[in-house]
């Protein structure tokens, strides 16, 4: 009897030391392989998140591999009393580095390259929505670790459960107005009526920029105050928001001027609307602004500029990188009208060989236009494309980059606009890339889409003219109107009005519209004044 146990236990000690052994080998075989190998493939590539992958992840699978080998090895073993606290504390071991992987996991990976994605996006939800998860995912995953480590040891949770059940009620009353923040900041992200930088006029009259939409309160930059202020979401939700910003960021403003009725009306109304064509930061017909710019740089009956030669120069400069960008989205958007033509009639009964050739051959040559090109690797047996930007101020990205460039030379431009314009148009670049991008892998491989290529054609050609940059049309020209008359002290007035859009009002801080307003007034008057003096 006693030898049999002796045999039986031998055996068993056989079977742990022989199970330990092979679990050494293949820890240091794991070793090797997760910091020798494949560090050293992961470090030739592009993009870092398979080594960050590895840098996180190569501690924590090591240490379960070797957990997980003791356990294997340890129920080789007959003494019940004994082991029963060893398998526990392994048990709690593998839970605890679980969880600490999908912690770091999550926070250093995912997290991360979200929030790379997010700042590459137009939607503002996921700004907020992957800073929420980066709070509640760890703490969810260390409250349901700390659960399983404690029902491991045989602690009893029903009571705890029960407990918390009833405290759900209490807690739910005493946070309902934090729940109806997060709620209608919820509704906000989701039904965006705005974005990021939409300058908003409030239910009081006063304007403010978007800075944030949090999960309770949203962040507002106020104009006049000069000062940040925090609205709850459920308070900013009941509000009539007015979006200056929208359908485009150019403001419409509106002057009223009166003139004696002896004065040559006709003359009048042509001198005003030369002066608002004139005025360098009003929309109109480009050509027509340049040839009227002269007229705000001249001197006055006292000596001095009506305009800057700093402001009048920069605004010249301004004016045709303008002009310049226009006529490259136009030819764009040509290509792109085209483009959708080919699609339209070559995709009836499905596209051929030849015809996909052509249709990639076409958006090429708008790539060009744009400033991207296509530089086609072979990695083993799979093509790969990748993109870069074409360094030239011929292409439509160089343009845009030359043309705001030159607006930051404006003398009336504060410092903070030195920073809100680059930030502004290098998003709308990074979109720009993106969707080109994407529609152009749509393109390359069209097999279960080829009947809807047109279709994501038009999404880009809409996005680049509501989106993207409007280009000036009729809408935007300045409008002189006769308003009708008015009765002051015995003398009669005749009353235009000035309609005329101001190029992003945000600008300034949001008072780059009063200054304009402002110097189209003074520029009338003056010219009015020196007419009375000729008389």
């Amino acid at each position: 009897m006693l030898t049999a146990f002796l045999a039986l236990t031998l055996g068993n000690f056989t079977f742990v030391l022989g199970s330990l052994g092979i679990a050494a080998i293949g820890a240091c075989l794991l070793y090797v392989i997760l910091f020798y190998v494949l560090r050293s493939i992961f470090r030739q590539f592009e993009r870092d998140i398979a080594l960050v992958t590895l840098n996180v992840s190569a501690y924590p699978v090591l240490t379960i591999f070797i957990l997980v080998s003791l356990k294997f090895a340890f129920r080789g073993l007959e003494f019940p009393e004994a082991l029963e606290w060893i398998e526990r504390l392994l048990t709690a071991s593998l839970i605890v580095t679980v969880s600490y992987w999908i912690v770091q996991l999550f926070t250093q990976v995912i997290a991360y390259y979200l929030k790379e994605y997010a700042q590459q996006t137009e939607a503002m939800w996921d700004n907020v929505l992957i800073p929420l998860l980066e709070g509640v995912v760890p703490f969810v995953v260390c409250l349901l670790g700390g659960v399983l480590l404690l029902q491991c040891f045989g602690v009893d949770l029903t009571g705890i459960w029960v407990t918390l059940g009833g405290a759900t009620f209490v807690i739910g009353f005493a946070v309902k107005d934090i729940l109806a923040n997060f709620f209608s900041g919820i509704v906000l992200l989701i039904d965006t009526p705005f974005q990021f930088g939409d300058v908003l006029r409030l239910d009081d009259g006063s304007l403010a920029m978007l800075r944030k939409i949090g999960i309770r309160v949203t962040q507002l930059y106020m104009f006049k105050d000069h000062c940040e202020v925090y609205i709850p979401n459920s308070v900013l939700q009941e509000q009539r928001l007015t979006n200056l910003s929208r359908p485009t960021p150019h403001y419409h403003y509106s002057i009223e001027i009166e003139f004696p009725p002896h004065c040559d009306l006709d003359l009048a109304q042509m001198l005003m609307r030369e002066v608002v064509i004139g005025h360098p930061d009003t929309l109109g017909d480009i050509d027509h602004k340049l040839r009227c710019l002269d007229k705000f740089y001249r001197l006055d009956e006292a000596g001095n500029r009506t305009l800057s030669k700093g402001k009048k120069e920069a605004a010249s400069l301004r004016l045709q990188a303008d002009n310049e960008v226009n006529l490259k989205l136009e030819d764009i958007e040509r290509s792109l009208e085209a483009l959708m033509v080919t699609l339209q009639f070559a995709e009836k009964g499905g596209l051929t060989q030849d015809e996909i050739d052509n249709v990639q051959q076409e958006y090429l040559a708008v790539l060009d236009l744009i400033g991207l090109k296509v530089i086609t690797t072979q990695q083993g047996k799979r093509a790969v494309c990748e993109f870069e930007e074409i360094q030239s101020l011929e292409t439509l990205i160089g343009l845009i980059r030359e043309w705001y460039r030159i607006w930051l030379k404006d003398p009336n431009l504060l410092d903070e606009d030195q920073y809100l314009l680059p930030q502004e148009w290098e998003r709308k670049i990074e979109l720009l890339k993106r969707r080109a991008q994407r529609l152009f892998l749509k393109i390359l491989n069209p097999e279960r889409e080829e009947t809807r290529l047109d279709d994501y054609v038009i999404d880009l050609l809409k996005w680049l003219k509501e989106k993207f940059k409007q280009a000036r049309n009729q809408q935007h020209e300045p409008h002189i109107w006769m308003a009708g008359t008015s009765q002051y002290e015995g003398f009669t007035f005749i009353k235009f009005t000035l309609n005329f859009y101001v190029d992003d009002v945000k600008l300034e801080n949001c008072k780059r519209g009063e200054r304009v307003c402002s110097e189209i007034y003074q520029e009338v008057m003056r010219h009015l004044k020196q007419s009375y003096n000729h008389q």
